[in-house]
């Protein structure tokens, strides 16, 4: 193992951050990765988010492990914040913090093997709010990451978009594939995320094509993991907040909705595995195929509680239409690369549960 000042502690106790049991679990499914990484110069946008730090962590973990020796930066428009509330991250000896922001940063000290790009996150109150932001921010950011890439010849970039970029799934499918060519609304303002997204593909598909630089694109759906904020716009979240507070689970629409949700360290594994090993310029769907209405994801959280807790479904289904879906077919992950889905849907939510139960009793 490495000398350095991380201290990671065995998988039986909770540390500050992912759960040493989940980085295990990363570990080995990507053994195939890191011979790869080895002594390599990586550059992360979004590290702050919750998929940058599932990224993070399992990098440092494997990092320790294996003494890789990689560099990292991190891109972040507040470094002495993100220092302050993961101190476990920032204090590794190999990670570099750069204060910029993604549509303006100047390029690199030392240029980077690989790039993983996934600044701007999926905020739905900021689509809402400012949605020309939103656009700007994933749109112009992409455009500067790759024109550095271009700059200083790094060979190897993977951008993290969304399954937003497909706009509403047909009823009549049942899990959207790489080959479906819907796309959202334009004229409907909270397009913005999923249209930015669409045009950061073309980016990248052009910049591959033009200069040759290998971009990898993963289309990201719904996932649930610690650090899943609970406070926002996602549904699972919301649920498990309510069922931490003791509180009715309230779905507020009338349940029907389909999702899937993939488990963050499940994530981690399919990102590490398509940054090294993804076709360029072509994108793979990331996620669950593993379908849930949103009625029942809020009693499968709710059987996760001791006793249960009590669940209310405020609207009432309208047998005229059909219900709206979110869910990906993701064989094209699992044949090119053998990516699967190991975490069910029930254990990833009690996983999940218990990481913030874990952090509530060590925050207190």
């Amino acid at each position: 193992m490495t000398g350095n000042s991380l201290h990671f502690p065995s998988k039986d106790r909770v540390m500050d951050g992912c759960p040493p049991e989940d980085l295990i679990h990363v570990l080995t499914h990507t053994s195939g990765v890191w011979e790869r990484l080895r002594g390599k110069r990586l550059f992360l946008t979004g590290g702050t988010g919750f998929i940058g730090k599932w990224l993070l962590e399992s990098l440092l973990w494997a990092d320790h492990e294996l003494s890789l020796g990689i560099d990292i930066s991190v891109l972040t428009r507040d470094e002495a914040r993100f220092r302050k509330d993961f101190p476990h991250i920032t204090s590794h000896p190999n990670l570099r913090m750069i204060t910029g922001d993604v549509r303006s940063f100047a390029g690199f000290e030392e240029p980077p093997d690989f790039i993983i790009h996934g600044a701007a996150d999926a905020s739905a109150a900021l689509n809402r709010s400012d949605p020309l932001l939103m656009i700007d921010t994933i749109v112009r950011g992409t455009r500067n990451v790759l024109e550095a890439s271009k700059a200083h010849h790094v060979p190897r970039v993977l951008f993290l978009s969304s399954g937003a970029v497909y706009g509403p799934q047909p009823p009549h499918i049942t899990h959207l594939s790489e080959q479906y060519c819907g796309g959202p609304d334009v004229f409907h303002p909270e397009s913005a995320y999923g249209e930015a997204k669409r045009m950061g593909e073309m980016f990248c598909s052009l910049y591959y094509r033009l200069w040759g630089i290998e971009t990898v694109v993963a289309r990201c759906f719904a996932f649930v993991g610690p650090y899943l904020n609970l406070d926002i716009h996602f549904a699972v979240g919301n649920f498990i907040r309510d069922g931490l507070e003791r509180r009715t689970i309230t779905v507020k629409g009338d349940g029907t909705p389909k999702r899937s949700y993939l488990y963050a360290a499940d994530l981690a594994i399919w990102l590490w595995v398509l940054l090294v090993d993804g076709e360029a310029g072509t994108a793979y769907n990331v996620g669950s195929e593993e379908v849930v209405t949103i009625a029942e994801l809020a009693y499968i959280v709710s059987d996760c509680f001791k006793g249960g807790r009590k669940v209310l479904i405020l609207g009432t289904p309208d047998p005229t239409k059909s219900a709206e879906q979110y869910v990906p077919l993701t064989s094209k992950a699992r044949q090119h690369l053998n990516l699967v889905q190991h975490i069910g849907t029930r254990e990833a939510i009690q996983k999940t549960i218990e990481w913030h139960r874990a952090t509530a009793r060590r925050l207190s």
